[in-house]
């Protein structure tokens, strides 16, 4: 493959409009970047709204951003009509360009100067080297730089592509591509279907027994609700936000709409439940292996931050139970998501074992006013002042009485007990937990003098499984002890539960009075599992 500094050798090639395209007279006045890309590869699709977004920022000199198809006009033109390209696109269908650039995987990005070589040279799909890309084009022609792939769009920050056609097997006699091609991150989708109910026809049993929400109720998602919803919403309808395992249905912001009318939500949870659907499409959350796995584990939504307050979510008393509509019908209206746009349903895909109430509703926030540390949002990344919505695939609570400490330590040791056992007692090192201490346990912890870091830290340092308990041969997680980390617990020989201190989550949550904190497990974690994810709430 070409890289930095090497000539191109110059060519020409017919664009799909018929026009011939000359490289030597496109360079004449500026850098140029060639992408190379097949109609197919789902990572190319990808990469395609991007190049958009690229082009447009130049302006006048959009025609610098230039597609090298190495598929048919009829395949390139299905794709340049889906995502509606206006960028130059040229046709390589004898691969001879692509011999010559010789890139091992598309889609595969040229930035060629106007001496004729590459200044620089890549593959796959990349955020970085999109956003440096951008940079230098645009320092180039003048203009501020800007962010062409935002860090938070739903979309994976790095996603190899497929290998480049003229590397290809060739199959004599092959006349097909094979199945359609697929949109990983399309723009728009296909806008929501309109059921006309015959009358008489009660509307609250006809979603019920259409399957919108087979085991409770919803509000009828009427056209004039939906779209006061969409009201709220700076996007077009048919935008789509993720697509939503384990069927990859496309979640458009008017279906994502008509799920938060029938959860009950008002219509500005919009601002929130918008980035929960990304977040949760993210394919570091790994919605699907949670969708589709036998664990109870589902999507744990935590709102942090101004927007919290400013919407109704609760934080305090009975932040898990029944106490806010907010809480309550955003945790839903991301379940009904997860089903009516998913696919996932109970007892088909859905195979939980036992599953937990959480499959109704699962969200809460942060209580701010009562943390004696800064927010959860800000230990995420983000700025003090921001709000964020993080996600954690989490089973069920367990809540922690500890009444009698008076010390961070005790407090600490108590939760680290229960701590000890998520996933399963005997099982170290593959699951991550979210502990949420209450107010009068946080106000210990910080008496003593411990930030929250130093909190997770000795909570990392004091949570392992005594050795005695391995000497049962045959439970789950003894034919992996060789693996983990000998440790001392109270002088005591242990193994070391969380490989690191990242594995767990520390939020301050509940009322002021009472002191019960929880812990709650996760699903299997690292890129293998699920990943905690923080997404801003903005548009």
């Amino acid at each position: 493959m070409l890289g930095p500094s090497d000539p191109v050798v110059p060519f020409s090639l017919t664009r799909l409009d018929g026009r011939e395209w000359v490289l030597r007279d496109a360079i004449f006045e500026g850098s140029v970047l060639l992408v190379l890309f097949e109609a197919d590869c789902p990572t190319c699709r990808l990469a395609m709204p991007y190049l958009k977004r690229l082009s447009e920022s130049l302006g006048p000199d959009s025609r610098r951003v230039v597609g090298v198809s190495q598929d048919s006009a009829m395949e390139t033109q299905a794709l340049v009509d889906r995502y509606e390209v206006s960028f130059p696109v040229l046709l390589d269908g004898e691969l001879a360009v692509s011999v010559s650039l010789d890139p091992p995987s598309v889609p595969a990005w040229f930035l060629i100067g106007a001496d004729g070589r590459v200044r620089r040279s890549s593959v796959g799909f990349d955020k970085a080297e999109l956003n440096a890309l951008a940079e230098a084009m645009l320092t180039e022609a003048g203009l501020p730089a800007r962010l062409i792939a935002e860090p938070n769009d739903g979309a994976p920050d790095i996603k190899p592509g497929c290998s480049s056609r003229h590397i290809e097997p060739r199959v004599d006699g092959a006349t097909a591509r094979g199945p359609a091609p697929i949109d990983l991150m399309p723009e728009t989708g296909a806008r929501a279907s309109r059921v006309e109910v015959p009358g008489g026809v009660d509307p609250y049993e006809y979603c019920m027994s259409a399957g919108f929400s087979p085991f409770l109720p919803v509000v009828p998602p009427t056209v004039e609700l939906v779209d006061a919803y969409l009201a709220e919403v700076p996007l077009p309808p048919e935008r789509v936000l993720g697509l939503v395992p384990p069927c990859y249905g496309e979640a458009t912001v008017e279906k994502v709409a008509a799920n938060a009318v029938m959860a009950g939500c008002r219509p500005e949870y919009m601002e929130v439940l918008v980035p929960v659907v990304r977040a949760v499409c993210d394919e570091r959350f790994n919605l699907h292996g949670v969708q589709a796995t036998t664990h109870s584990a589902t999507p744990l939504t935590i709102v942090s931050g101004p927007a919290a307050d400013r919407l109704g979510f609760v934080s305090g008393a009975g932040v898990f139970g029944n106490t806010a509509r907010a809480n309550s019908t955003v945790g839903r209206a991301l379940q009904l998501v997860m089903t009516n746009v998913g696919g996932a349903r109970p007892g088909e895909i859905d195979m939980a074992t036992l599953a937990s109430p959480g499959r109704f509703s699962y969200c809460i926030a942060e209580n701010h006013r009562e943390s004696p540390w800064g927010p959860l949002h800000a230990d995420r990344g983000y700025d003090v002042d921001d709000s964020a919505v993080t996600l954690f695939a989490g089973a069920g609570l367990s809540v922690v009485s500890e009444h009698t400490a008076r010390t961070a330590a005790g407090v600490l040791r108590t939760i680290a007990a229960t701590l000890a056992t998520v996933w399963s007692w005997r099982s170290c090192g593959r699951a991550e937990a979210v502990v949420v201490i209450c107010p009068e346990h946080a106000a210990t912890i910080a008496a003593d003098g411990f930030s929250k870091e130093a909190a997770r830290d000795f909570l990392f340092e004091n949570t392992g499984v005594p050795l005695r308990a391995f000497a049962h041969e045959g439970t789950e997680g003894t034919q992996l002890a060789d693996s983990y980390e000998e440790i001392l617990i109270d002088g005591e020989p242990h193994y070391r539960k969380f490989t690191t201190p990242s594995q767990i989550l520390l939020v301050v949550a509940g009322g002021t009075a009472g002191k019960f904190s929880g812990v709650i497990g996760g699903w299997l974690s690292g890129p293998r599992g699920s990943q905690i994810l923080s997404y801003p709430v903005r548009w």
